[in-house]
């Protein structure tokens, strides 16, 4: 069944050579590093129209970046990000659209092309008997936070951007009273050993699974 209110989102930013994926380079040079996001993204929003029963939407950084988005992903809606730190814009995010009508509100980032819809799909069930669902990453973060009522204290009282993003996390839901359910363990790609890791899943993978990204990695000279 198709259920209006579920909104999947995803955080992205306009890619910009010496500004995206740095911790790529080396051995990808800037251009190259920011082109290889570049097929993230459209492997993103690939994954994301193969989700069923939800709205797609992007939010976008920087806030000139419409445009680019727009012709990216003509077919999903486009929301600015609001906040200094990723912490208040995913609060912001969140709690902006279930406080306008959205029953249940998923983000996923950008740097995990090979994400299995299904764990997307997932999450949305999940939002049925919890009240945040959470995608672990293996360097302790998530790659997806999900919630069906806004819960702030979660997304700025726990610093980002460290390796005990999920386990803060789920010690303050607890203390909260926040149920919570976990996704599987996935990865996004930051890292030379996450890109090693990504080569070697893609070159195993079946067709079709992020079709632009392992397209461009097969182009490198270094692969």
């Amino acid at each position: 069944m198709t259920r209006a209110g579920n909104m999947l989102f995803v955080v992205a930013k306009q890619p910009a050579p010496g500004q995206t994926k740095t911790r790529l380079c080396p051995p990808l040079n800037g251009e190259t590093a920011a082109q290889l996001y570049t097929c993230f993204l459209q492997d993103t929003l690939d994954l994301m129209r193969q989700v069923p029963g939800v709205r797609c939407a992007v939010a976008y950084l920087p806030e000139d970046a419409g445009g680019y988005f727009r012709s990216l992903a003509p077919d999903m809606e486009l929301v600015p990000q609001q906040g200094a730190s990723l912490g208040e814009r995913l609060d912001h995010l969140l709690t902006a659209s279930l406080t306008n009508g959205v029953e249940r509100a998923v983000v996923i980032d950008s740097d995990s092309p090979t994400l299995p819809t299904a764990f997307v799909a997932a999450a949305f069930a999940m939002l049925d008997t919890a009240d945040v669902v959470l995608g672990p990453c293996r360097d302790g973060g998530y790659y997806l936070v999900g919630m069906k009522t806004p819960h702030s204290r979660l997304l700025r009282e726990v610093p980002m951007s460290t390796p005990n993003v999920l386990a803060e996390t789920l010690a303050l839901a607890a203390a909260m009273g926040v149920q919570t359910a976990l996704l599987p363990a996935w990865y996004d790609v930051d890292t030379i050993a996450e890109l090693s890791e990504l080569r070697s899943e893609l070159a195993t993978a079946e067709n079709g699974l992020a079709a632009h990204t392992r397209r461009f990695l097969r182009s490198l000279p270094w692969t």
